[in-house]
Formats: structure tokens, sequence, C-alpha cells
């Protein structure tokens, strides 16, 4: 007679749990915590060596929180290592190379406010995939599962490619 009590304490208890709304809620559905108490290695950025300027006249105005002179930009940096211009990070619009793909891409309308649109959608999707990702036995990462019906499958479509007559690139051996 006591087991079905204790039952019935255990299912209301988790039940009374789930039900619980902290300050935020999260709709993130990502388990990725560091594997143990050791050092972050990836949030270390060597900075560039100090060098004295020629002229101390026409050093920029410190300012608190932004970045320096010696600071790295790594993203930047690949860009450049790779042939690209670093200069292309910083918004400026839409450069005279590619206006006509622009104007292509936009040929049958575009909406404005599409970030937004598609941020809102994405929210509610997550917020309805993510109902009962807090009751977890075992530590799982539920993104994949969540996306999986818009996910493309890469083979299948480079097979369909093949069979119509398309060139394609060679591609790897699945990984399985």
């Amino acid at each position: 007679m006591r087991v079905p009590h204790l039952l019935f304490v255990l299912i209301a208890s988790l039940g009374l749990s789930a039900c619980s709304v902290g300050q935020e809620r999260d709709i993130s559905m990502r388990q990725l915590d560091k594997p143990g108490e050791g050092p972050d290695e990836f949030s270390i950025l060597p900075s560039r060596p100090l060098e004295a300027p020629a002229d101390y006249t026409a050093l920029p105005a410190p300012t608190p929180g932004q970045s320096n002179l010696t600071d790295r930009n790594p993203v930047a940096e690949g860009i450049a290592a790779l042939g690209g211009k670093a200069a292309s990070l910083t918004a400026a619009g839409v450069p005279a190379s590619e206006t006509a793909l622009v104007s292509h891409a936009a040929r049958n309308g575009n909406s404005p406010d599409i970030r937004t649109t598609l941020a809102t959608e994405d929210e509610a999707f997550r917020s309805r995939k993510s109902r009962f990702t807090k009751i977890r036995l075992f530590k799982t990462d539920r993104y994949a599962q969540a996306y999986e019906r818009q996910t493309l499958e890469p083979y299948g479509e480079w097979y369909r490619f093949r069979r119509t007559g398309v060139q394609t690139p060679a591609a790897p051996p699945r990984g399985e």
C-alpha cells in the first residue's frame, strides 16, 4: 500500500518541478557544458606586442570598454590570411561588385523586417520544442532533434543532382 503513495508523491513532485518558471525561460535546447573544472583555452587571446608610436599626438583617445591598438581580431586576420579583404567585416552597405546579385535576389520583392520576423518565428518554434527539455535523466543536446525536419540531407541531394545529370563536385565518403 505504501508503494502507490510513494509513486504518487514522486510523480506529483516531478510535475510541480516542471511547472516552476524562473526569471528567464531557457529555450536554447543546447547542452554544452565544460567537461571539467580546468581553464577554457579558447577564452585566452594573445595580444600583439606593444610598440612605441612615432608620434604620441597621433594616438587616439582612450575609450573604456572599446578595443585598443594591440587587440587582435582573429576573424579579420583569418580573412586576410586567406586572401580576402578584412575591411569587408565592417558594414558599409552593398559593395558595387554585388549590386547585380542583390537586385536579382530581390526581383520578386523582399521584406525589410525579415530578420525580426524570422527571430520571432524561431523563438516560438524553440519555445514549442523545449517544453519538456528540463526533465532529463541524461545530458542530451536536443537542438539537432528539434531541427531535424528542417535539415538538408547532403548525400541525398548530391545523388539526386547526379541522377539528373548536373555536374557535381566529388564528395568525401560517408563517415558513418
